[in-house]
C-alpha cells in the first residue's frame, strides 16, 4: 500500500478566502511530506479527474472562480461537461479509494444542517460506503452535530477519538457528545482500518482529531456567531450549496478572524496525523 494521503480541493476553492486558502493548501502538502508520506490534492481540471493536483493547478483553484463544488454525485457530471471542479470530501474518499489511497485529511465532513431546512451532506453516505481512513475534526460547527452522530451511527460509521471521548466540534476541543472509543496513535489507527478490511465491513473509519489547544474557541462562543449566522442565511434565503461557505465566512468576520486561525490550524493538524497513520500503513504493508 502506498503513504499518500489524499487532500480535498473545496477548502481551497470554496472553504478558506484567499490569500489563507492557498497558503494552507501548500502548508498541508508540504506538513504530509515532512512526515515520510506523499500528498495528493483531488480535484477536475476541465474534465480530468486528477489525484494530486500540481502546484500551478492548486494555484488555479485557489483563485478562479468558476471553479464549481462536486461532491460524490456530480463527478460524472462535471467531467462529462469538462469543468473544473473543487471535490467535497465525498468526492475526494471515494476518487482517492478508486486511486488506491486509505487516508484522507480534512478539517471537518459535512453532515445534517440545521433547522435552515432538510439538506443532509452526501459525505455521510460516501463514508458508510467506501473503506478510508478519514482524519478530520469532528463536523463543521454550522451543523446540527446531534442529528449528524445519529446519521453517522445509523450508517455504519467507524467513529473514533484521537487521544479524546469528546466528539471536537471544528473549532472547538469539547462539546456536549461523547464517543465511546478512544485511541492514541498512528499504529492503533491503523489497526482499526486493517480490521475493518479484514472483516469486510464496507464504509470508512473518522477519525476525529481535536483542534490544538492554543487555537481553540470555547464551544458557547462559536454557537453565539453560528446561530447568528443562521438567522442571517435564512433572512437573505441562502441555501443549499452556497450555503456552508457563507456561513463560515461569516463566522470570520463575527469572530474577528478566530474561526479563520482555528480552521486553519486544525488543517495543519489533520494532515500532519494523516501523514503520520499512511507511512504506518506503509510501513505494515
Amino acid at each position: 500500500m502506498s503513504c499518500d494521503v489524499a487532500l480535498e480541493s473545496t477548502v481551497i476553492a470554496h472553504g478558506l478566502p484567499s490569500p489563507y486558502n492557498l497558503q494552507t493548501a501548500l502548508s498541508m502538502e508540504d506538513i504530509v511530506r515532512s512526515t515520510g508520506s506523499c500528498p495528493r490534492t483531488v480535484g477536475i481540471v476541465e474534465g480530468e479527474i486528477i489525484v494530486g493536483l500540481t502546484q500551478e493547478q492548486i494555484e488555479l483553484f485557489s483563485s478562479c472562480n468558476k471553479v464549481v463544488k462536486a461532491a460524490t454525485s456530480e463527478i460524472p457530471l462535471v467531467c462529462a461537461l469538462k469543468m473544473t471542479a473543487a471535490t467535497t470530501v465525498s468526492a475526494t474518499v471515494r476518487l482517492a479509494s478508486q486511486a488506491g489511497i486509505s487516508v484522507m485529511a480534512t478539517g471537518g465532513i459535512g453532515g445534517v444542517h440545521r433547522d435552515i431546512q432538510w439538506d443532509v451532506s452526501q459525505d455521510i453516505i460516501e463514508l458508510s460506503r467506501t473503506q478510508m481512513l478519514v482524519v478530520s475534526s469532528g463536523v463543521k460547527s454550522i451543523l446540527d452535530m446531534g442529528r449528524t452522530l445519529e446519521f453517522l451511527e445509523t450508517f455504519g460509521v467507524t467513529v473514533v477519538g484521537y487521544r479524546t471521548k469528546c466528539f471536537p466540534a471544528f473549532h472547538s476541543r469539547q462539546s456536549p457528545y461523547e464517543i465511546p472509543f478512544s485511541i492514541d496513535t498512528p499504529e492503533e489507527a491503523a489497526m482499526v482500518l486493517a480490521k475493518k478490511r479484514q472483516t469486510r465491513i464496507p464504509g470508512s473509519v473518522l477519525l476525529v482529531n481535536p483542534v490544538p489547544e492554543e487555537d481553540e474557541i470555547p464551544f458557547a462562543e462559536v454557537e453565539e456567531y453560528v446561530i447568528r449566522a443562521s438567522d442571517e442565511a435564512i433572512q437573505e434565503g441562502v441555501f443549499g450549496k452556497k450555503l456552508t461557505p457563507y456561513l463560515l465566512k461569516r463566522l470570520n468576520e463575527l469572530s474577528d478572524g478566530k474561526t479563520l486561525k482555528a480552521n486553519v490550524s486544525l488543517l495543519k493538524n489533520n494532515a500532519e496525523l494523516a501523514g503520520r497513520i499512511a507511512r504506518v500503513i506503509e510501513n505494515g504493508s
